[in-house]
């Protein structure tokens, strides 16, 4: 892609609504645009981050045995209605007449809804375990939205709900979600924490909230140090086994954020708490019959009587995950994006436009990334350099390859890590085959 021909709306100065880190940054980097209060628009380099953090919560979804389906965004009332959530929701619920005076809502969530698609084709246990989930915007009208795609009123969510014949099948479906969670935060860059939550409005008895570490945080966080090192990704965890001893062995380690942290009674050792800050980015429930009982989502079990399914709910903010990351992941300059989720891997800064060595390296740098299956962005601008850099700096793609007339003369490009900040000088096929690797 190239710079001068792509839609990435940059602003030198802060606007002032924007109040945190990752606000501030998604405004001047161009990836959103608001449209009205906690609405925004996502605007080409916001959108291609969005879809692959999406992608990536698909990925760790279908491997876990989810099934993907797609539900409406408008609802009718009289599934609320059943299910006694309708009028106790609160008016965070946007509800709404159709043309033909049927109450309606915008949703913001769906166990209602799924469990009229459960009920309509599942009658067996033998159909058992269930799980269904759908990536889909939802709209909680918040009182006071604020911190940007933080907390907005429409939102990007991944939602899943499982549905077993009984406590123990739904806790083995509860356990693979809490393990499928951590493997989803991991992939993405991000130090993710399980806490013990309270179910809210959802319901239910058993809940866990994931909370991102971010020194830039809503909540202040403590926590053994150990959850600073273990990575997921090093365990070898078979997903259809017991995973009850992997999640205890992850809920045994302290964590607490500080409406529930006691320093009297901390079990703790002061050289190992480590105290830092953190943002909610996920949410799971273990809730029963409460939907299955009132809406009829049967089955016949293995004796041949009919019993209401246990189930459980899982949601994860896909939209305000992106903010999450930049919230963990930036310096003074701009976004610091992890590989997995960046809008391109490498920016190609071509610091003199109109000179034809520059471009003629720059121009075969794009095709050989591309061959080897590297997003690149050009910045072939009639810009000053400093700017160019700035701006590199800003949008926060993990490697610039900055090409310049007085490199060229001694035959060599910048490379820089952004992350790092270090760059090292080398040919061009020497910073193709390293980026390539």
């Amino acid at each position: 892609m190239r710079l001068s021909g792509y839609f990435v709306p940059t602003l030198r100065d802060t606007p002032k609504e924007a109040q945190i880190v990752s606000h501030r940054y998604m405004l001047r980097a161009g990836l959103i645009q608001q449209a009205s209060a906690g609405i925004y628009s996502w605007l080409p380099m916001g959108h291609r981050v969005l879809r692959k953090v999406e992608q990536i919560v698909r990925e760790e979804q279908d491997a876990a045995g989810a099934h993907e389906i797609l539900m409406p965004t408008i609802q009718a009332a009289d599934l609320w209605q059943q299910s006694g959530r309708y009028h106790d929701y609160g008016a965070e619920m946007l509800r709404i007449k159709d043309r033909h005076g049927r109450d309606m809502l915008y949703g913001p969530t769906n166990e209602e809804l799924v469990t009229d698609i459960f009920r309509s084709h599942v009658r067996s246990y033998r159909s058992l375990p269930l799980n269904l989930y759908h990536i889909q915007w939802k709209f909680r009208d918040e009182v006071r939205p604020r911190f940007g795609v933080m907390r907005g009123r429409e939102f990007l969510m991944k939602d899943n709900y499982s549905f077993d014949l009984d406590h123990e099948g739904a806790i083995r479906s509860y356990n693979k979600m809490f393990i499928a969670y951590l493997k989803t935060y991991a992939r993405m860059g991000l130090r993710a924490i399980p806490m013990a939550a309270e179910t809210g409005p959802i319901g239910g008895d058993l809940s866990h909230e994931f909370i991102v570490l971010a020194e830039t945080g809503e909540s202040e966080v403590f926590c053994h140090r150990d959850w600073l090192t273990d990575d997921i990704r090093n365990r070898s965890i078979d997903m259809e086994g017991d995973l009850q001893p992997v999640v205890d062995s992850f809920l045994g380690r302290y964590a607490a954020t500080d409406d529930k942290h006691d320093p009297s009674n901390c079990p703790v050792a002061p050289e190992d708490l480590v105290v830092t800050r953190g943002i909610e980015v996920g949410h799971i429930f273990y809730f029963g019959t409460k939907y299955s009982d009132p809406l009829g989502g049967r089955v016949a079990g293995p004796d041949g009587r009919e019993v209401p399914v246990h189930m459980g709910s899982y949601g994860i903010g896909v939209s305000r995950l992106v903010g999450a990351i930049i919230e963990a992941s930036h310096d003074d300059r701009g976004i610091i994006w992890p590989e997995p989720v960046a809008p391109f891997r490498v920016g190609l800064v071509n610091l003199a436009v109109g000179n034809e060595a520059c471009t003629g390296v720059c121009d075969d740098l794009y095709a050989q990334l591309g061959a080897a299956g590297i997003e690149a962005l050009i910045d072939d601008r009639d810009e000053r350099p400093g700017a160019k850099l700035a701006d590199m700096d800003l949008i926060g793609l993990p490697w610039q390859v900055i090409v310049g007339p007085r490199g060229l003369r001694s035959g060599v490009i910048e490379v820089k890590d952004r992350r790092t900040g270090a760059t090292e000088e080398m040919t061009p096929e020497a910073a193709t085959a390293r980026l390539a690797a």
